[in-house]
Formats: structure tokens, C-alpha cells, sequence
């Protein structure tokens, strides 16, 4: 993974825009209708030269596939894995910014009050034909091969985010489960690291599902949950480099009211004990800009990179360069410059459809990122 040694290095969290085209496609496959395989490959493939040609041409350091040929960052799994092939259900949790806001979740919109069917795992986890993300590995490399200088990544979900959308109905315990999920899944994160990319782990799970799922728990109940997932995640990250991987936490990428966000305080120290070297956070937005601050009291691991969001991803906001060089700085003064990278929250297509942020914007936004990073640049170095 590249360090800021000369100059603030950009990136983003994964996901971006997919094309309308790609998004019909990605609807049919979701709806269980008849695909052409080899049109929807095209269609991928096209896609990811476009999104790194974009991300290239704004000069982004740290580029990726944005996940055009996934319904979303974790919902692609369903697809590559066996034991999920139960009938579709609407699960949903209870949520502690729902009883407090009723009004607010009560507009019936998709985002709010639909939550799509998923089915649960009913049957032992295991691969159906092979690693799925081969192909994903074939495109990426393909459209990046004639890129010189930029860094290539690719995102996983995690045991973790897993269990969460897709619930457990046949594993012994909770335990067991996240620990199957981690057996199978490691072969893709081994398969992208082999591959000479840099692996984000998607772990929001970390965070967020304290407000939902982990509703019922205290904090310090809490912290429990989060550092069982984090020793799932090393098992599964066993043997493979730290320096060639990171990972993204986050508290949801939706315009709610995050009331009950589990401060970062609370969790960093349970979260920097994961074995990849980067650490991708929100730091944008109004609920934990100001979180910042945490780091004059948290000493950042030897070999730590941290990947804190400069960028909003829920809102048509374009953030001034400025902003993105002051929010720059203030990291970078307190752990190193050559220890940040700066980001976005979170993606800005986590789902195929549900895209909060225009799509014009979005590269709008990735061009101020990249533009405050040279601002907060000439004046650290």
C-alpha cells in the first residue's frame, strides 16, 4: 500500500455509479429474470474502463473497479455462495433511531420503509462454481493495465456485514457462522491479494450494527461484538500481508438521524487491533466530523495508515477544496502526514439503485477531493 511521502494521497471507499445500462441488467439478475451472460459481461467490462478511466483522469492515487458488476458491496456474495438458496424474506431490526424518530421513517420511500427480500443461510457455505471474483480481478487488471502510477484496490465484504444482511438460520450460533463465512471467504481475499491488488475489507458492521441489530446492548455489551468480529477478521486475513490490505468501517451510508452512532472513541482501539495496515473511516459528515479529535489521544500502531472521509456521500454537497485541504491538515498534524490518505464516508453506489448523490456530482465531489489534497499538500510539505 502507497504512503503519503511526498504529497496527500486520494482515494474513495469502493462503490460508484454504475451506468443505466448496467443498472437494468443488475435488476434483472437481482429479480431472477433472464440475463444474456455474455451482453452483462460486456456491459461490466465497458463499465470498469470507463469508472478507472474517470478516476485516472481526475487523478486519484488509489483506484478501483467501483464494483460495477455487483448489485452492492456485500448482496454479491448471495450470488457465489451456496447455502442461501431459501425463500427471500424482508428481515428488519429493530432500530433505535426509528423509535425515536417514527415521523422520519415513516415516508414509505424505498430507502426508509422497503428494505428488499434476502434470504438466510439455510445450508452449509461453500463456493458454487469456482471464485466468482476472478472475473472482477481479469476486468480491473484489464482496464488498469495501461495505468502508470496509481494504485489498484479491491473490496470484500466481511464475515461480518455478511451475517448481518444475510442472517444465520443454520449454524449452532452466531460464532459458528461468522467463522464458516470466514472459511470460505478468505480464498477471496487471498485471490485479490495474489492478484498484486490491495484488498479493502468492507467491515461497517463494526459500527453501525449497534443501532440495529445490537440495538439491546450497552456499549461496553457492544464492544464485546466488535472484538469478536475483529478476531474473525484476522483468522480470515491469516498469512496475508498487512501492508497489502485495509479496511472500511462505517455507521450506515444513509441520510438518517444517527442519534445512537457508537462514538469512535468507544471502538478504535478494538478496530486497530485488525490485521490490515489502512483503516478507512467516516469524517465528513455532521455526525462525526468533528471525531478528529479522538487522535491526540490515540497513538496510531506502528504501520498504520489511516484513510479518514473528506467527503460526504449522502449529500449533493460539492465540499470546497479548502474544507478538503482544512480537514486534510487537522489529521495529518496529529498522526503524520505520511499516515493519511484521504477517502469519501463511504461508497457513493453501496447499492446498484439507491444513489443519494447524482451521478455527475459524485465525480464533481472526487475532483474537489483531489484538489484539496493538493491544497493541504503544498502547505505539509
Amino acid at each position: 500500500m502507497q504512503r503519503s511521502t511526498s504529497r496527500i494521497l486520494t482515494t474513495h471507499t469502493g462503490s460508484l455509479p454504475r451506468s443505466p445500462e448496467l443498472q437494468e441488467l443488475l435488476r434483472a439478475k437481482q429479480e431472477q429474470r433472464p440475463v444474456d451472460n455474455a451482453m452483462f459481461d460486456a456491459a461490466v467490462r465497458k463499465r470498469v474502463a470507463e469508472v478507472v478511466a474517470q478516476q485516472v483522469n481526475l487523478g486519484l492515487d488509489v483506484i478501483n473497479d467501483g464494483e460495477q458488476g455487483r448489485e452492492s458491496y456485500v448482496l454479491y456474495v448471495r450470488d457465489r455462495l451456496t447455502g442461501f438458496e431459501g425463500e427471500r424474506r424482508i428481515r428488519s431490526w429493530p432500530s433505535l433511531d426509528r423509535a425515536d424518530f417514527p415521523e422520519f421513517f415513516a415516508r414509505g420511500t424505498e430507502e426508509y420503509g422497503r428494505p428488499s427480500p434476502q434470504p438466510a443461510c439455510t445450508g452449509p457455505i461453500g463456493w458454487k462454481e469456482g471464485l466468482g471474483v476472478h472475473k472482477d480481478i481479469e476486468n480491473l487488471q484489464t482496464a488498469a493495465a495501461a495505468v502508470e502510477g496509481a494504485e489498484v484496490f479491491m473490496t470484500a465484504a466481511s464475515p461480518g456485514v455478511i451475517a448481518f444482511f444475510l442472517p444465520n438460520e443454520y449454524y449452532p450460533s452466531e460464532e459458528a457462522y461468522l467463522y464458516a463465512l470466514a472459511d470460505v471467504m478468505k480464498d477471496e481475499y487471498q485471490a485479490i491479494v495474489a492478484a498484486g491488488l490491495v484488498l479493502q475489507l468492507d467491515c461497517p458492521d463494526l459500527a453501525f450494527t449497534r443501532v440495529n441489530q445490537f440495538a439491546h446492548l450497552t456499549i461496553e455489551e457492544f464492544k464485546k461484538v466488535v472484538e469478536l468480529r475483529v478476531e474473525v477478521i484476522n483468522y480470515a486475513l491469516a498469512g496475508l500481508p498487512p501492508e497489502q490490505m485495509r479496511m472500511h468501517i462505517c455507521w450506515g451510508n444513509r441520510e438518517n438521524p444517527h442519534a445512537h452512532d457508537v462514538p469512535l472513541k468507544e471502538i478504535i482501539h478494538l478496530v486497530l487491533r485488525a490485521r490490515p495496515a489502512g483503516l478507512s473511516f467516516e469524517g465528513a459528515n455532521p455526525r462525526h466530523a468533528h471525531e478528529w479529535k479522538i487522535w491526540r489521544d490515540v497513538q496510531l500502531p506502528e504501520g498504520k495508515v489511516i484513510i479518514p472521509g473528506v467527503l460526504d456521500t449522502t449529500t449533493n454537497f460539492i465540499e470546497h477544496p479548502e474544507l478538503v485541504a482544512e480537514r486534510t491538515i487537522r489529521y495529518a498534524e496529529l498522526v503524520g502526514r505520511e499516515n493519511v490518505i484521504v477517502g469519501s464516508d463511504c461508497g457513493f453506489g453501496t447499492s446498484a439503485w439507491r444513489n443519494k448523490v447524482d451521478t455527475k456530482i459524485v465525480w464533481a465531489k472526487l475532483r474537489a477531493m483531489v484538489e484539496g489534497a493538493q491544497l493541504a499538500s503544498q502547505q505539509l510539505w
